[in-house]
């Protein structure tokens, strides 16, 4: 399944070369901000912009000397500027000041590409919603029957759980975009606040009002939760789908390719491989998520035992979620719809559906609750477990027959309650 799937887009947002041409993008305009103020001359400036350049080759043949990538990327950087130019490059930063802007830029492109992802599949929910919005199927708590719902309202619910996950992402992104040009402890001793001010407008980022020589690795955890919390949503959607596709259910079905094979051994299996993916994707994100957290502390106002994390977990993270997004919008587009055995299952539970029409219609004969649902409660345990019409049983009860006639019980028993204010909630919830 993984072999479908392509990373054309996240591959090049976390791609060597993305990351170097960023890189120079925010020193040649930190540059620019030095001559804005006189610090270096406007000449210099010029002469960076126009020559800057890199070499990732290059920049992996300086790094296994230097062993330091910021080190090898400026020695890259001054080989293509010139040395007299390159005197310039970085006066008074850090390569903190570079990094954790880049990393700020990263974040806003790839949030571009999953709001995206995140709209398709809301695309794809609420098609489901509005073709099934009046589609009986049974309703279950704790596993097991409870009242009737329609499937297109159960539909509704997660759209509006994707709209709160398009908000999330969109907030964990704005935490994000701060850049950080203050220096080696964030104090600016040796830049000009200007700089980063000039820098941060001039890349549409705002500038963090106060660090050490580091951006907080709150902002980052923040991010990487949001996207375990979007991948967990993700997973509750996927064991839902695997739910209702068992063989005692099977009320949908996830589409089978062509020709795909659901067991080597048993020919007649389909499953729903796709969610069951989901699911245990959903689990490395919050596993990200934690050594996102595991990362907010640091030693004073910088240590490197972050560095490292967080080339794995970022792009890990980012590049997960969007193969599930993209994977499950696959399942929702192609998923195959049972009606019939929506209403087969609604059947098999003998009427019970309607136990708490009965319930209220005692009480409001004016029986006690307690003594209400002990009427009702007998009778049902007979259909249970004698598998008896649960209608014909309450006809049947002489003690409710006192309070109900044949015509108010038999209205009791109408499906068509449970769809009478599915209108209001759709309205209600913009769908």
């Amino acid at each position: 399944m993984l072999a479908q799937y392509t990373l054309p887009e996240i591959g090049k947002i976390f791609s060597q070369d993305n990351r170097y041409q960023l890189m120079m993008d925010v020193t040649v305009v930190a540059c620019e901000a030095l001559a804005d103020i006189g610090r270096i001359p406007m000449e210099a400036y010029r002469e960076i912009k126009e020559k800057a350049g890199y070499d990732i080759q290059r920049i992996n043949e300086l790094e296994a000397e230097t062993h330091n990538n910021a080190m090898a990327f400026l020695i890259c950087l001054a080989e293509y500027v010139g040395t007299e130019a390159a005197r310039y490059i970085n006066i008074g930063l850090c390569s903190e000041d570079i990094a954790d802007t880049v990393t700020a830029l990263q974040v806003r492109q790839v949030s571009e590409l999953l709001q995206g992802r995140l709209h398709q599949l809301r695309q794809a929910l609420v098609k489901l919603a509005r073709e099934y919005k009046y589609t009986l199927m049974m309703g279950r708590t704790h596993g097991t029957y409870a009242e009737p719902i329609s499937f297109g309202l159960k539909m509704a619910v997660w759209v509006k759980e994707v709209d709160r996950s398009i908000l999330r992402l969109n907030q964990a992104r704005n935490v994000m975009l701060v850049g950080k040009l203050s220096g080696v402890t964030g104090t600016f001793a040796s830049v000009d606040p200007h700089v980063e001010t000039f820098v941060c407008r001039r890349l549409g980022l705002h500038a963090a009002y106060v660090t050490t020589q580091v951006l907080q690795r709150d902002r980052l955890a923040e991010y990487l939760t949001t996207l375990a919390i979007i991948g967990s949503s993700l997973e509750k959607f996927a064991v839902e789908i695997r739910n209702l596709q068992r063989s005692d259910i099977r009320e949908v079905e996830e589409n089978m390719a062509e020709g795909q094979v659901g067991s080597t051994s048993l020919p007649h299996k389909r499953c729903p491989f796709n969610s069951e993916l989901v699911t245990g994707l959903a689990r490395v994100l919050r596993g990200n998520a934690l050594a996102a957290m595991e990362d907010i502390p640091i030693w004073h106002e910088q240590d490197a035992s972050h560095i490292l994390t967080e080339q794995i977990i970022v792009p890990d993270s980012c590049a997960l979620l969007d193969y599930m997004l993209y994977s499950f919008t696959q399942v929702m587009e192609q998923l195959h719809v049972y009606p019939d055995n929506m209403r087969k299952n609604i059947n098999d539970s003998v009427g019970l559906v309607f136990s708490q029409r009965v319930l209220m219609a005692l009480m409001e004969k004016g029986v006690r609750r307690e003594k209400a649902h002990e009427m009702v409660m007998k009778n049902a345990r007979i259909a249970v477990d004698q598998q008896v019409d649960f209608q014909f049983l309450i006809l049947e009860d002489d003690e409710i027959r006192k309070l109900l006639s044949s015509r108010e019980i038999m209205d009791l028993f109408d499906y068509d309650c449970f769809r009478k204010h599915i209108d209001y909630i759709f309205e209600r919830a913009d769908i």
